[in-house]
């Protein structure tokens, strides 16, 4: 691989963002990589895999579909550049170089005061699969049409739960205990969860906001509540507090325009000159009583893009290029997805022109404390950390998501992911990731949602990529990220750009589960090889939680197991990190400890004083080891003496 130098440098001190260009991961030649070429196809496309095993594919049920263009209708043409919108800008207009509002995924609602329309024309994303959340054994799908839940006990067998009309896109979904929220920005949106649209331009019938809905019984989910906001809500995130348990928060972001002050009081699309209230330029934070759910309300608008020196609330990019060459970059009016990590009270928000680091330690009050540009993104779109929150990696979503943007003559850094280290609470550039083969004029392609897979010592995502499939690559090295799997499928037609292919691809309790736009749902193991171990992925596996939604972090905690261990021992293989005899040592100790069952037996204090004094020894090998080394030597040791206490328990 070739990397193009970095050059940083600040686009203003007050705003404290920088303009970057820099790294990019060098695509092979396409004769090389099975995705090119596979035939096209709805349920009959060509397959490429590597490192990445289908278990089951779950088509959309009935009402998610339309009848008579199941696989969805072509998307309208591109419009020249300079006519089209990228994403919406302020008010809701357009801004250059996207989609069509109509077929764009970040599309506007309509503007306030144009007319809406009764009822959706069918096909389009009007039954597009969106996010992903998880609880228990059930995966809920987002859609435009309403979300549908699947009992995931077999993976190779899920069965649907139950499905639930619901109109309004983009359907993001998030649940927590027996409540499930859900994201509603089109102006069909109806309170009723009807599917007749509203035909007013104002009207007391419409919704645009955040849904909530009591899952307690899954035969019959109930909407218990509904937030209406300015904008609607394209996305949103749901923050738990831990010094808060009564109540959990929502951070909506909507992108739509905002609707007449008529509809919904005190809604402003005007320009802070104009009305210093405006809602743009803010975030809605909701705050949701757990055990009253039914009083859920906005109880803030942070302007998190203020210029803290000037006091003006649009203090950061204000939309345009960055001279010859560069993207056209969205103006920051609002965020189009925000990924919160509680546990370190930090949150990244990927937000139209700008990637922020804000800091939630307050989730009411959220402050910026870093803002960055891109010279090559045209939309910030999501965004993840790594586990130990020293690095977030941002998406581009450029086209808007239904634009052929993978092809061989896209430039690699444009539709990408930039990677930042995360050093005294400040962004620092790093390099680019975008998948690495080549797609048709006929599949939509930008980099969309991921996740982290959990292998220990390793900063490892899943990320999907519409219809250019889904990428699995490790960024352990921040500035040298590389593709270690895929999943792809041909394009949806051949002769036709139709929106599909993955919205999200994330890891939950041993599988990724991909969120297919119009083929439903897929559930993937992962497979080892020369660039994942058996064991990293049983260390992996070994994770389980109760509750999932990515764009709420959670800390992972790994088992004090011989899997973690010998992953961890994996690792400082490949680098030459540990020597042959000490490899060999702990290996052959972990192997005599797993032969003992039960704790009172003398060979349990022998297995565990073998462990420790080894723990002992690698712990030394850490201090005098640098970098990722060390920190794999550290874990190593304390992973070791982990299974020593355990031997002292019963059934060890």
């Amino acid at each position: 691989m070739r990397f193009a130098a970095a050059m940083l440098f600040c686009l203003s001190a007050a705003s404290m963002a920088a303009v970057i260009d820099g790294r990019a991961q060098e695509r092979p030649a396409a004769a090389a990589d099975k995705r090119v070429g596979l035939k096209p196809g709805y349920h009959d496309a060509g397959e490429a895999a590597w490192n990445m095993v289908l278990l089951s594919n779950t088509p959309r049920p009935d009402g998610f579909f339309d009848p008579a263009s199941p696989a969805g209708r072509p998307t309208a043409p591109e419009r020249p550049e300079g006519q089209a919108a990228n994403a919406p800008a302020p008010g809701g207009a357009a801004a250059p170089g996207a989609a069509p509002a109509a077929n764009a995924i970040g599309a506007p609602a309509a503007s306030a005061g144009s007319p809406a329309p009764a009822a959706p024309a069918p096909g389009g994303l009007d039954f597009a699969n969106s996010d992903l959340a998880f609880i228990r054994n059930y995966v809920f799908m987002g859609n435009f049409n309403g979300f549908n839940a699947y009992d995931v006990d077999s993976a190779k067998r899920p069965r649907l739960a139950s499905s639930v009309v619901c109109p309004g896109g983009q359907g993001d979904v998030s649940v927590h205990g027996n409540l499930l929220f859900m994201s509603v920005e089109q102006t069909r949106g109806r309170i009723d969860c009807g599917n007749r649209g509203v035909a007013e331009v104002v009207s007391k019938e419409r919704f645009r906001g955040i849904r909530i809905f009591d899952i307690s019984d899954l035969s019959a989910p109930r909407q218990i509540a509904a937030v209406q906001t300015c904008r609607g809500s394209h996305t949103h995130t749901l923050v738990i507090d831990p010094k808060d348990p009564a109540n959990v928060y929502l951070y909506g972001s909507g992108t739509g325009a905002v609707r007449p002050a008529e509809e919904l009081a005190d809604c402003s699309g005007k320009e802070p000159g104009e009305d210093p209230n405006t809602a743009l330029y803010t975030i809605d934070v909701i705050k949701v009583p757990v055990a009253a759910p039914q009083k859920a309300a906005v109880v803030n608008h942070p302007r998190i893009f203020e210029d803290k020196t000037t006091g003006n609330i649009a203090g950061l990019w204000q939309g345009g290029n960055f001279g010859p060459g560069t993207q056209t970059s969205s103006a920051t009016t609002r965020c189009h997805d925000i990924t919160v990590f509680p546990a370190i009270g930090l949150a990244a928000g990927a937000c139209a022109g700008n990637g922020i680091l804000l800091d939630i330690a307050d989730p009411v009050h959220p402050v910026r404390l870093d803002a960055v540009t891109d010279r090559n993104f045209a939309y910030w779109h999501s965004a993840t950390f790594n586990n130990d929150g020293t690095k977030v990696l941002f998406s581009d979503e450029w086209g808007g998501g239904t634009r052929p943007r993978c092809r061989a003559s896209d430039l690699p850094t444009w539709g990408a992911d930039a990677i930042f280290d995360i050093v005294d609470r400040k962004l620092v550039f790093k390099s680019y990731y975008k998948l690495p083969a080549p797609q048709t004029e006929q599949e939509n392609c930008v980099a969309h949602n991921g996740a982290l897979i959990p292998v220990p010592g390793r900063d490892i995502m899943a990320q999907a990529w519409y219809q250019g499939g889904i990428s699995l690559f490790d960024f352990t090295d921040s500035a040298h990220p590389v593709e270690i799997g895929y999943f792809d499928r041909g394009p949806i037609s051949a002769t036709d750009l139709i929106t599909g292919g993955y919205w999200s691809a994330y890891w939950y309790n041993g599988h990724v589960y991909g969120s297919e736009i119009a083929r439903g749902m897929d559930v993937f193991d992962l497979a080892p090889s020369a660039f994942l171990t058996q064991d990293e992925l049983d260390a992996a596996i070994a994770v389980r939680t109760g509750e999932l939604n990515v764009q709420g972090q959670q800390v992972i905690v790994w088992p004090a197991t011989a899997p973690v261990a010998r992953a961890y021992l994996d690792q400082l293989g490949r680098t030459g990190g540990i020597r042959p005899e000490r490899d060999r040592a702990v290996r052959a100790a972990l192997e005599r400890a797993d032969r003992i069952r039960g704790g009172s037996d003398e060979a349990a204090a022998g297995a565990a004083a073998q462990l420790t004094a080894l723990a002992s020894t690698i712990e030394a090998d850490a201090r005098s080891a640098a970098g990722i080394d060390s920190k794999r030597l550290s874990a190593l040791a304390s992973t070791l003496k982990g299974r020593a206490a355990r031997l002292g328990e019963p059934g060890n």
